[in-house]
């Protein structure tokens, strides 16, 4: 079992409140790691590093930012086949998508890096003869990231590579389900070089809570359900902090009479049932013309059969587990009322929930209005 650790001042260390174990969502009987839970102590150094390093970073150039940054991309090319072994392990993703956000994470600071070269500021003209007026962007200082499970690597380098870019300083925050992905993002930082730019901080909502009410945080970045969400939204008004969310989505696909119905039924179970729908941006409603509803029924119940259920370590495999037994639970018990119109397999062990599709259901009903994140249409 690892021992995972936060990544604060530029070290790895322990401590904090206690810990949390990662599950394989696969065999739940197998604990693939052990984090520890940051304190308000903990946060407190990390923030007062990332303040004394926010002063020299902002000071860099551009150039030498964009170095720092394509250097890191450098170091997550070189592992990237166990970056994905662990996304697959820890949060259950199918190894073949696993594989393509670890390329995405290389791409994302490659183009960060270029963006760092990039002239910022305008200047306004000025009604003054011989006046020149100009402005200047500046960064804010010290970024809070909250980031949840299931783009454990993606996720927090899109906020943390343009927030490094322009000179700002990043603690991370991951989620308590993906704590040894974000050791792995850490280790690929501390060997290009970075330091107290970017700390990790371990733990569950705590860890967050102490991360956004310290004063000198002065902006948080967050994305997960929408309860969360609107919880940090008010905490942030209340302290005067600049807060970008992305939360929940509960997608909708409509299908014409009109259209390549076999090309359709793919692009909708593919959209809803891939990672077992564990996505925002996952198809979850499918609106359908009345006059094709029949045959387009026939040609989804044949697109997710062809998506294969099973170990997200199998190259073949579609759908993985869900993250936990506390979601896989949710998940089932949601599954009342309309017609189950298809009903996929479900092995014996982990924490998977069969892909299903239900009709019938009023748009009042919870599987209409709540996102699910599960394999369900």
């Amino acid at each position: 079992m690892l021992e995972l650790k936060h990544y604060i001042g530029g070290e790895f260390q322990s401590g904090g409140t206690g810990y949390v174990d990662s599950i394989n969502p696969t065999n739940p009987s197998e604990t693939l790691g052990r984090a520890p839970q940051a304190d308000e102590e903990q946060i407190a150094q990390a923030v007062d590093n990332a303040t004394s390093a926010q002063e020299a970073w902002k000071r860099q150039t551009g150039p030498a930012r964009s170095a720092l940054l394509t250097t890191w991309a450098e170091k997550i090319a070189t592992r990237q086949e166990e970056m994905a072994q662990a996304v697959a392990a820890e949060v259950g993703k199918p190894i073949s998508e696993a594989r393509g956000e670890v390329q995405r994470c290389v791409a994302i600071l490659r183009y960060y890096a270029g963006e760092s070269i990039r002239a910022s500021g305008s200047v306004i003209p000025s009604l003054t003869p011989g006046a020149l007026q100009y402005s200047l962007q500046e960064p804010l200082g010290v970024v809070g990231l909250i980031t949840p499970w299931n783009f454990p690597l993606a996720i927090p380098l899109w906020k943390a590579a343009p927030a490094l870019a322009v000179g700002n300083a990043v603690i991370l925050k991951p989620s308590e389900h993906s704590p040894w992905c974000a050791q792995i993002l850490a280790e690929t930082a501390k060997e290009a070089g970075v330091q107290s730019q970017f700390q990790v901080v371990q733990g569950a909502g705590q860890a967050g809570k102490a991360l956004i009410k310290h004063e000198d945080v002065k902006a948080i970045s967050f994305t997960g359900s929408d309860r969360t969400g609107a919880i940090i939204s008010v905490a942030c008004a209340q302290r005067g902090k600049k807060l970008q969310t992305e939360m929940g989505g509960k997608n909708v696909a409509i299908v014409l009479r009109d259209a390549d119905l076999v090309q359709a039924a793919n692009l909708v179970a593919g959209g809803a049932m891939r990672f077992a729908g564990q996505k925002c941006t996952a198809t979850s409603r499918v609106v359908v013309d009345t006059a094709i509803s029949g045959q387009f029924i026939d040609e989804l119940k044949k697109a997710i059969e062809a998506l294969p259920v099973g170990s997200p370590l199998e190259v073949s495999t579609a759908i993985g587990p869900v993250i936990s037994g506390e979601s896989q639970s949710r998940i089932l018990g949601s599954l009342n009322g309309g017609d189950r119109i298809y009903v996929g397999t479900q092995p014996s062990e982990g924490f998977f929930v069969p892909p299903t599709v239900v009709g019938g259901i009023d748009e009042n009903h919870e599987l209409s209005q709540n996102e699910l994140f599960g394999p369900v249409l």
